[in-house]
């Protein structure tokens, strides 16, 4: 697993390297700033992580930047900044989380461990408990990480297809279909195909059907 650091705090990113490099991770490279990030275009991380007060321009602005130059990575928002506001411009800019710096090692560690795996890792205690208004409710926050392929499994499971209803409705293996519910399961952070479809239904990430037909 290859990572990638943006933050201009020596002392930090010295504790950081450490401790992905316990993780498993090469720390492929460090940029101190977002012009510096910019030039690291040709590396393929697995793990980015941005500092959020960077000298020359917002982390939450060069997030999406570093995300369309780094498709197949997680990239984190990594801050000290304790705040709502912050947390909740990171989930519309599409950070797959948010990570303060005064976390204990072990929640760092299962943080991260937990983004790479597909789950969204903000802090629920800076989630604001919105009436259903804010863009960072459960159905933003989390629903937002499915791909379109997840959006059409979770579809169908919604409508009252089984498993291989749904293999056969999109012509794809059972096996492909498995590993759908678990990434939807993980990125609803869910324990169940109900509970999955209970909080579509709910936040209305799918439209529900008028009279189910699938098998």
């Amino acid at each position: 697993m290859r990572a990638i650091l943006v933050d201009d705090h020596t002392l930090f990113v010295d504790v950081i390297r450490a401790l992905l490099e316990r993780l498993g991770f090469d720390v492929i490279a460090v940029a101190g700033s977002a012009e510096e990030a910019l030039t690291l275009s040709d590396e393929r991380p697995d793990l980015v992580l941005v500092d959020v007060g960077l000298p020359d321009q917002s982390g939450l602005v060069l997030g999406p930047t570093l995300m369309a130059m780094f498709p197949d990575a997680k990239v984190l928002a990594l801050t000290a900044l304790d705040d709502p506001r912050a947390v909740e411009e990171a989930a519309r800019a599409g950070f797959h989380g948010y990570l303060l710096k005064d976390q204990p090692v072990a929640q760092f560690s299962e943080s991260i461990r937990a983004a790479l795996e597909g789950q969204v890792v903000f802090p629920r205690r800076l989630v604001p408990a919105g009436d259903g208004r804010s863009a960072l409710d459960d159905s933003r926050l989390f629903a937002d990480q499915l791909t379109p392929r997840e959006r059409e499994v979770l579809a169908l499971l919604v409508e009252g297809a089984s498993g291989q209803a749904v293999a056969r409705r999109l012509g794809i293996s059972s096996n492909t279909v498995r590993t759908h519910v678990q990434s939807i399961l993980a990125k609803l952070q869910v324990h169940s195909r109900l509970e999955a479809v209970a909080f579509a239904v709910r936040h209305g990430i799918v439209d529900v059907p008028r009279t189910s037909r699938a098998g």
